[in-house]
């Protein structure tokens, strides 16, 4: 198994000292699955005192104390951090994360220490001295069966963010859950202890859901499973058995859909996370108003104006998981607008109301979001994969130059002063009046806004 050479280092000096460096967590776990790993979390064994391996590790480089009290140490090789632990004991005395009594002791088995941990998977560990493995739950039987199997159902229940955890990992491994493990998850639920979770924790295990997983819509129908999806996302809940046109929507209810569309979405990712966590959520809220605005007669299904109607279970929603206010009121015009690229290109849209509609969202998102949409369902034009409106607009938009974001105003406040003009609240009138023609196509030099401009001024 591959270590940075600074790891053997210490591993060295720690077996001088009748001490173990063991590599635990995440680490071995995604060495079989074969899967890249960058985090190395190391327990050390058979120190008397957390002191001694900071003593040793402020040899090689710098050590942060924040969490020393917990048994941590972080340490900082040419850039690089470690985790640097003593085993220890947790035990629950108080709701909520920070809630437990630690008790490190160097000279504990390393099957009592990783008996804490959530899952079998994640309670390997790696003897970097012997070279060897360690598996003390049979975890790597869970791996051949693609199983999410809990360790210990007293600390499993103790920290209720483990559902969660549960939930992401089955989706970004394509596992699936132990029946005891989802019993004991299904009751966690029922007996409302996810409630004492801060929204900051769920909503970290989301993102590594709409993130790391090759399929969300795993995790999301194992949270409608557990019971998470009824009881603490009733927006989402609201889509479920939600009809669709057959037309347009052979796939079946608004669940459905949504759920192929954030797998889709998962192909359209690019290097920037933040872009991409806000592309997931858009289309994970893009169809919400569908729950108030379906209408089914004898001829037809629709659901005129759900995209405006969407906005506020998608603000409902969000804020249930986060406060970020810039990120969750950049979701609201995608969630709007999603379906102005079909609507414009059926309609052949004049470049006027293109350019007005890159005044309201960024165009290049928006055929994201669009795109996804269009993927996620299985009409005979959606299998084939391409989305001509899409494709359509942003040539469109690329052509008047309104890509990714809107035209820059030609005439600004400066250049009425210029022209003898005094500041006034008619400046934003008069501003917003030769924009509008600018969108229009009407300016489209400097000169012409003033001209134009001055226009105004003779008829006045």
């Amino acid at each position: 198994m591959y270590l940075p050479q600074i790891i053997k280092t210490i591993s060295a000096e720690l077996k001088k000292l009748n001490a173990t460096a063991i590599l635990v967590g995440g680490a071995v776990r995604d060495h079989f699955l074969n899967l890249p790993h960058k985090d190395y979390d190391i327990e050390v064994y058979g120190l008397h005192t957390i002191e001694e391996l900071e003593k040793l590790l402020s040899n090689y480089g710098s050590v942060n104390l924040v969490g020393k009290s917990f048994g941590i140490l972080k340490f900082t090789y040419k850039g690089e951090e470690y985790d640097f632990s003593f085993p220890r004991r947790e035990q629950k005395v108080a709701v909520g994360h920070g809630g437990f009594n630690v008790l490190c002791d160097g000279f504990m088995s390393y099957q009592e220490a990783s008996k804490r941990r959530d899952f079998t998977i994640n309670a390997m560990g790696y003897n970097i001295s012997k070279k060897t493995f360690i598996d003390p739950f049979n975890a790597q039987a869970d791996i051949k069966t693609k199983t999410l199997r809990h360790i210990d159902s007293n600390t499993f229940m103790e920290d209720p963010l483990r559902v969660y955890r549960a939930v992401q990992f089955c989706a970004r491994f394509n596992y699936t859950l132990a029946k005891e493990t989802f019993e004991l998850c299904y009751q966690m639920v029922q007996q409302n202890m996810l409630e004492e979770l801060p929204k900051e924790r769920v909503y970290s295990e989301f993102t590594k859901l709409l993130l790391k997983a090759q399929k969300p819509s795993i995790g999301f129908e194992l949270m409608r499973e557990l019971g998470i999806i009824e009881k603490y996302f009733p927006e989402l809940h609201a889509l479920i058995d939600v009809p669709q046109s057959p037309i347009w929507h052979p796939e079946g209810d608004v669940w459905v859909h949504t759920l192929m569309s954030v797998d889709k979405m998962v192909l359209l990712k690019i290097e920037d996370e933040k872009h991409n966590l806000k592309m997931m959520f858009a289309i994970l809220c893009h169809d919400l108003g569908k729950a108030t605005h379906t209408q089914i007669s004898p001829e037809k299904i629709s659901a005129i104006g759900h995209e405006k109607a969407g906005i506020e279970p998608t603000k409902t929603f969000m804020y249930r998981l986060s406060n970020e206010h810039d990120f969750i009121n950049a979701l609201f015009p995608l969630v709007e607008h999603h379906l102005a690229p079909s609507i414009y290109f059926r309609g052949n849209a004049k470049n006027s109301t293109i350019r007005r509609l890159a005044t309201k969202v960024n165009i290049e998102e928006l055929v994201t979001v669009a795109r996804a949409d269009f993927l996620g369902r299985t009409t005979e034009a959606s299998l084939k994969g391409i989305y001509e409106a899409g494709d359509w607009l942003l040539e469109k938009a690329k052509e008047l130059n309104v890509y990714n974001e809107p035209l820059k105003p030609l005439l600004q406040g400066l250049d009425l002063i210029k022209l003898g003009y005094k500041p006034s609240p008619e400046f934003k009138t008069m501003l917003n009046i030769a924009y509008n023609k600018q969108l229009e196509g009407k300016i489209d030099s400097k000169n012409e806004a003033i001209e134009f401009i001055l226009s105004l001024k003779k008829t006045t």
